[in-house]
């Protein structure tokens, strides 16, 4: 066994173009020191290589997949800085302020993020789009109206939305909802191959099937060994997704299964703006469109994260997506050309993890856990690569792996 356990990760097929997703060809494991080693070529890997090779350091990159075949290929990327537990909730559980501090973080890596894809020009299908939080079992319509009001005083810019102007502007069933700004829908593969592509242009090296099977830390270096050879690097960031380095990584962060349908390309409209939908509930139904005119509707999550369970369910996890998505946008059922399972990954407070290991200074975690995996990618890669460069961020207790140890502590 490696340093994480193997997960079949996905099961039916995703929309995306996987055939055409091609990273080039694999690099060889080099005798030097690296400065950073990063273990997992998904969209967590590819954000961390290109925000570290950005700073001049030296990076290499280790998959045992090809780059972003595995979670990261079932993405359906919403890439908002809304958190699956609403603001209102999360500072019940741990104030005020630091629910602000969580929250403005992850708006500020999103329209980081946002523009470093103009200035990259990284053809990934970025389109920005207006972000609609649709009443349901978590915030019914008073709960949105305070749940906005909490975001306008956090410096959040939302608006509170009755049912029936939703319903006038978007074409979609009459429903309360907050409306926000600055959110943006991608294709996961392409920008994972986009934001690699670059930092090997700058240096960085990718190896490719290579499984990672031990750490041996020592005083100034970490040495990675797979089955081959042995990379040795200052620093190793832990970026392998739902795969987690169990020792590292908390109970607290769970895995489960959700599933997502898409129809043909060519199939809009269905609903104005091409805003990106989902609901105040748990689990939340969601809804976006592709450059190729595809609608995505993803959601009907299940707790168990059995694979074999996982495939078995798609057939039927699509029909109820098709009818309950029709219900979403309005208009009748929709016809699935593409339907997929997948592993999720979750926390208490709809959060990442990200920071270094207890007990290991130079050994790093970036673990997506969430709602908002783009997002909470470029937040590590800004957090781990502050960190690393001498200048931590107080943002990373926030953040840390362990935090829900330190809550239980305080409780």
């Amino acid at each position: 066994m490696g340093l994480t356990a193997r997960l079949d990760l996905r099961g039916g097929r995703p929309c995306w173009n996987t055939s055409d997703a091609d990273a080039g060809a694999s690099d060889a494991v080099d005798d030097g020191v690296h400065d950073v080693a990063i273990v997992g070529a998904g969209i967590m890997g590819a954000m961390l290589a290109e925000r570290l090779t950005r700073q001049g350091l030296s990076v290499a990159i280790l998959d045992r997949r090809a780059p972003s075949h595995g979670a990261t290929s079932a993405s359906t990327a919403l890439v908002m800085w809304g958190a699956d537990t609403p603001l209102t909730h999360l500072a019940e559980q741990i104030g005020w302020a630091p629910s602000v501090r969580r929250w403005r973080s992850v708006k500020a890596a999103v329209e980081s993020l946002s523009a470093d894809l103009k200035a990259l020009r990284i053809d990934c299908g970025w389109l920005e789009r207006p972000e609609l939080y649709l009443a349901g079992d978590l915030l019914d319509d008073d709960g949105l109206r305070a749940e906005a009001a909490a975001r306008r005083r956090a410096g959040l810019p939302s608006t509170y939305l009755p049912a029936k102007p939703v319903a006038e502007r978007f074409g979609i069933p009459e429903r309360p909802a907050i409306l926000s700004q600055g959110a943006f829908e991608v294709d996961p593969m392409a920008l994972t191959l986009g934001l690699l592509a670059t930092a090997r242009r700058r240096g960085a090296t990718a190896t490719y099937p290579a499984d990672v099977l031990a750490l041996e830390s020592a005083a100034d270096e970490v040495r990675l060994v797979t089955e081959n050879a042995t990379l040795r690097a200052r620093h190793v960031v832990l970026a392998t997704g739902y795969e987690a380095a169990r020792p590292a990584l908390p109970s607290s962060f769970t895995l489960s299964s959700s599933f997502a349908i898409a129809t043909a390309p060519g199939s809009l409209p269905r609903w104005r703006e091409n805003a990106l939908i989902w609901e105040a509930a748990q689990p939340y139904l969601y809804a976006r469109t592709t450059r190729d005119g595809r609608l995505v509707i993803g959601g009907e999550d299940e707790p168990s994260a059995d694979p074999e369970a996982r495939d078995h369910a798609i057939e039927a996890k699509a029909v109820a997506l098709a009818r309950r998505g029709a219900g979403l946008v309005g208009g009748p059922p929709l016809s699935p050309d593409c339907a997929w399972g997948a592993t999720f990954g979750s926390s208490p407070d709809g959060l990442p993890a990200i920071g270094s290991v207890r007990g290991f200074e130079r050994i790093w975690l970036a673990a997506g856990f969430g709602g908002n995996g783009v997002s909470f990618a470029r937040l590590a890669a800004e957090l781990i690569a502050g960190a690393i460069a001498g200048a931590p961020s107080p943002m990373l207790a926030d953040f840390s792996p362990y935090r829900f140890e330190s809550q239980h502590e305080n409780a």
